[in-house]
């Protein structure tokens, strides 16, 4: 007997406990981000939750908590306690960053985790999707595209509950369809979209899985249609009359400069005419003074030598 809970302590160090469920092994390219969701039970509802690093759960070390004790760059890490599960995002990946745990903190030496692998590639990973966060409206179709699939066998999942394997099938009351697009692409589009849709989802091909998210909103009124409309109309208008605007501004500018010009020139044409003008008459002066000197200049002797006889007479 007490071996085999020796075996069962041995094996529960190794892989920890099943209370938390989240993806198995997830391909991803090296560099990226990627978002991971932990579901736990509603009895952790308020408990500390945490990622571990590490193969072994007993020898794993926490990186991130939802207490807000580390908040390191490289993960971050967000609890919604309505859906009961939490999600981890790690960026910048490498292939340090293989194995981890979605883990909840129940006292110092009995916790709950799981384990997760990430395969992280530096060429094409085996399982892609286009975005892992996808938004839809309540009775309207979602599709989402998936890459290099290595199985036809594609199931679609949602976290903790039920599967639709391809081609097609109903989940919570909305339509399933998974089509083969490519050698190795699928499509997964989901039809009358209901707001109990939203949630993560896993897509599974083979042994890897890639985890989305889906938040579904509701339709919008038509009163909000028209408020809409009438705000853009608004500002289709606002902007059409600040055009206008700017462009007499643009043409009021223009003829304030001309008129500058032109002003400027004609006064420097005023100037010149005015300074020529005034130039001549001192000159035709200056050669009358000359005139007049010269001639009195040259009339002197005359004067004096008719002066000089009258005496001598």
């Amino acid at each position: 007997m007490n071996f085999y809970f020796y075996i069962l302590f041995l094996l529960s160090g190794l892989t920890g406990t099943h209370s938390v469920t989240t993806v198995t092994k997830v391909s991803v390219k090296a560099g990226r981000s990627l978002s991971i969701p932990c579901l736990y039970g509603t009895q952790y509802r308020n408990l500390v939750k945490y990622l571990c690093k590490g193969y072994r759960w007993r020898s794993c070390s926490y990186v991130i908590k939802t207490d807000g004790q580390r908040k390191p760059k490289k993960f971050s890490i967000s609890d919604d306690k309505d859906q009961s599960i939490f999600t981890v995002t790690i960026r910048e990946l490498t292939n340090a960053d293989s194995h981890f745990w979605c883990a909840v903190e129940i006292d110092s030496n009995y916790d709950a985790g799981e384990y997760f692998h990430l395969s992280v590639t530096t060429g094409s990973p085996i399982l892609s999707v286009t975005d892992q966060k996808i938004t839809g409206f309540v009775g309207k179709n979602v599709s989402i595209e998936f890459h290099n699939c290595i199985s036809d066998r594609l199931q679609w999942c949602r976290l903790g509950g039920a599967c639709v394997e391809n081609p097609s099938g109903l989940m919570d009351g909305t339509r399933v369809i998974i089509n083969k697009t490519g050698h190795k692409d699928f499509t997964v589009t989901l039809s009358g979209l209901k707001l109990e849709s939203g949630g993560w989802y896993l897509c599974s091909s083979g042994e890897y899985q890639m985890p989305v998210h889906l938040s579904v909103y509701g339709k919008p009124t038509s009163n909000a249609a028209t408020i809409t409309e009438t705000t853009v109309t608004s500002l289709e208008n606002e902007k059409d009359s600040n055009l206008l605007d700017l462009d007499l501004i643009i043409r009021l500018s223009i003829f304030i400069v001309i008129i500058s010009v032109t002003l400027i020139m004609w006064l420097l044409l005023r100037c010149k005419q005015t300074t020529t003008e005034t130039t001549i008459p001192a000159k035709v002066e200056d050669e009358v003074a000359d005139h007049n000197v010269l001639q009195i200049t040259q009339g002197s002797p005359a004067r004096s030598d008719e002066g000089v006889a009258c005496t001598a007479l």
